[in-house]
């Protein structure tokens, strides 16, 4: 069906009125043409006082051809006459014709004035196909067999002449201005700035005439982007460049300045209605952490299985390999071979997910291509230049504007450092870090907000990274908005910041150093949020790998947080992972030995934790029996239920959580106060299968590393 896309997208949206219009069409005669009557009048006192913003000729033909078909209609209804067979046929599909007619004019109505003009001649050719149907249709009417008055019959036939000699109609000023925008994305692209008198003048015959209505642009056009259908024009390239354009235009022509309740200066927060950022935020809280890349932190499209068994998506781990590195990113052991074997059952669970939640997979025969396609979506010159002029514009206010401008400047960085690299490193090359980090002291609460999301956005970008940590008093700032921010959002997004930060490990010993730090992460490790607490336990987890800070971090109470959230799901893994790490060191095994719920939270987790949970789990026990000294290991030993855990473990983990319960066993049960009962069957087994991998390798391969945590961009 020609409109089949535009159902689509009307279906997404789920308008009520769409369900309501889908009558039965199984029906007596009467009642059919008396259906019909009631469609076809509702189509007309629904659209013909409505003038679109384009598409104007186009819908008011199709109006007034439904116009003839409702004259039809109640003339035979009040007639009563009995229809042959082929006029019930042509009537039934005429009802169809009807409902295409009104999604497509549904679909008018409700577009944003940007992509109707962007999908100027596809929507154009949606209405030809349906002249071309009626047209048909009409061939075949049986009017000869009506008994209709001469008038009514008169205007059938005119608009059978009329059907038969439509052509497809494209308006020639809306092709012009669809154009003239294409050639504003020529300008940029060529590294110039498009006259901004021009800019007014297309944006105003576009009908946006405020900073409401290009945000409304560029919500629909983002949203349209998301749902990714198959067949939309121009390429998310190509719109992504609109959008860089439209926001650019927002500012130049606009301003800053808007209502309270638009900036929620009374600590209001203004809806999402932009389903990226939602969409975004809600794929780094639910997706699988098995799913995503331990490199590029996202969800692996062709996930393939290299030397060391470690699993990566296909582009990153080709990337790494491209660069010289020799070495396996997760584990460090060095790869015997360069070969990637294609992971066909993850690909299928990750294919089987995202198709429960509606998120688009590609096939991996398209993966690279679409790789590439949507990488160069977020990175086309026309965008970057567009982005890069924007930024330019809300430095400037950042800098010099109202209190008002600058939260407004603050929210639209956030927003234009989520995605791209280019977007964040323009910004921050502009100057924005300074300017961000004055408002992170601001008692307003929506600019405090804006600004430490927006330096944690900008954190992503490695080189970023860097100029935040020698901004002086920048991590002094983003620690007090950890420890005493005004909203439960901040807090949680500058605790996001020192996890994104801390993953250079030359910045792990400053940010335990900095005064409350550890403080406040531990602290909402235990009073947060879901989120908040997952946002503490992985930046505790990154501190933790640096051996410098054991001794801080048990001064600052994170090791009893860390324990307790053994209980907390959602945090187990990493907190048992940190525990793990900080159990290498004797301080660090001592401290951990004296937390009373140590031991049975743990083996808690052998139980009913997660695969990596359990590898943790176990791999903390060895550390702590090893470290910790014979009373340790002998409260590990004599725990109840370990010695059945264990030995389930030894048969039914991973390959890492057996060899780590492989050498368990053995310590423990070389402590002759608590020997382990096992029995005889299996276990040798088990030891001989796991004792050579445990030879010579290092606590760096003990911890299964959360390394598919990614830092969210919000």
């Amino acid at each position: 069906m020609a409109t089949a896309a535009i159902f689509s997208s009307l279906r997404r949206r789920r308008s009520p009125s769409l369900e309501a219009f889908l009558a039965p069409v199984h029906l007596s005669d009467v009642a059919l043409v008396q259906t019909l009557a009631v469609v076809s009048g509702e189509l007309i006192s629904s659209f013909s006082d409505k003038s679109l913003p384009f598409q104007r000729r186009n819908s008011r033909s199709l109006i007034r051809k439904i116009e003839i078909f409702d004259v039809l209609f109640e003339f035979l209804g009040d007639s009563g006459s009995t229809l042959p067979s082929t006029a019930i046929l042509c009537f039934k599909e005429l009802y169809l014709l009807l409902y295409r007619s009104k999604i497509l004019l549904d679909y008018c109505l409700q577009s944003s004035r940007l992509w109707l003009l962007l999908q100027n001649s596809s929507i154009s050719g949606h209405f030809h196909d349906l002249d071309q149907d009626i047209s048909t249709l009409l061939d075949v009417f049986p009017l000869k067999e009506l008994d209709l008055t001469q008038d009514v019959r008169e205007q059938i036939e005119l608009l059978q002449k009329q059907s038969r000699r439509a052509k497809l109609f494209i308006d020639q000023s809306d092709e012009t201005l669809r154009l003239r925008l294409f050639s504003f994305l020529d300008e940029f692209e060529k590294g110039l700035i498009p006259d901004p008198l021009e800019l007014q003048s297309v944006i105003e015959r576009l009908g946006i005439r405020d900073a409401k209505t290009c945000r409304t642009e560029i919500e629909f056009v983002e949203e349209q982007i998301h749902n990714q259908e198959e067949d939309v024009e121009p390429t998310v390239s190509v719109l992504n460049g609109f959008i860089a354009l439209t926001r650019y235009c927002r500012f130049l022509l606009f301003g800053f300045e808007e209502d309270e309740e638009e900036m929620g200066l009374k600590n209001h927060k203004r809806p999402r209605k932009g389903l990226i950022s939602q969409e975004i935020a809600e794929t780094f809280l639910t997706t699988p952490k098995d799913f995503c890349c331990p490199i590029s932190l996202d969800l692996m499209r062709d996930p393939v299985i290299i030397s060391t068994g470690q699993t990566y998506d296909r582009v990153s781990i080709s990337r790494w390999m491209e660069e010289g590195n020799c070495s396996c990113p997760k584990t460090g052991q060095m790869l015997a071979h360069t070969r990637l074997v294609p992971n066909r059952a993850l690909r299928s669970l990750i294919s089987q997910w995202c198709t429960a939640h509606g998120i688009p997979f590609d096939t991996p025969e398209c993966t690279h291509t679409s790789t590439e396609t949507l990488a160069a979506a977020s990175s086309t010159k026309a965008a970057i230049e567009a982005n890069r002029a924007t930024a330019e514009l809300l430095i400037q206010q950042l800098s010099s504007g109202s209190q008002g401008a600058k939260t407004i400047a603050a929210r639209e960085l956030r927003s234009l450092a989520k995605t791209g690299k280019e977007n964040r490193a323009c910004i921050a090359e502009a100057g924005a870090i300074p300017l961000l980090q004055k408002l992170l002291s601001s008692s307003n609460t929506v600019a405090q907000e804006n600004s430490v999301t927006a330096i944690l956005n900008l954190s992503i970008y490695d080189k970023n990274k860097g100029r935040i940590m020698e901004e002086a008093g920048c991590l002094r700032s983003i620690v007090e908005v950890l420890r005493f921010g005004h909203t439960t959002e901040a807090r949680e997004n500058a605790a996001a910041t020192l996890f994104s930060l801390s993953a250079v490990h030359d910045y792990k010993k400053r940010i335990t150093d900095e005064e409350g730090a550890v403080e406040a992460l531990a602290e909402l490790l235990r009073e947060g949020s879901l989120r908040g607490k997952k946002d503490a336990v992985t930046a505790l987890f990154n501190l933790s790998t640096h051996t410098d800070n054991i001794k801080r971090m048990i001064e600052a109470g994170a090791i009893t947080a860390l324990v307790r959230a053994l209980g907390t799901e959602g945090v187990a893994e990493e907190a048992a992972g940190a525990l793990a790490l900080l159990l290498r060191q004797p301080i660090g095994a001592k401290a951990i030995g004296k937390e009373d719920m140590a031991v049975a939270g743990l083996i808690g987790m052998m139980r009913c934790g997660t695969p990596r949970g359990k590898e943790n789990a176990v791999a903390a026990l060895l550390e702590l029996c090893r470290n910790g000294g014979a009373a340790a290991t002998e409260r590990v030993a004599r725990a109840p239920a370990f010695a059945g855990l264990l030995q389930n473990l030894l048969f039914t983990g991973t390959k890492r959580a057996k060899r780590k319960a492989a050498s368990l066993a053995r310590v423990c049960q070389k402590f002759e106060a608590a020997p382990l009962i096992f029995g005889g069957w299996g276990v040798g087994y088990a030891f001989s299968g796991n004792s050579a991998a445990n030879r010579g390798s290092g606590f760096s391969h003990d911890v299964s590393v959360p390394m598919s945590i990614s830092v969210p961009v919000l």
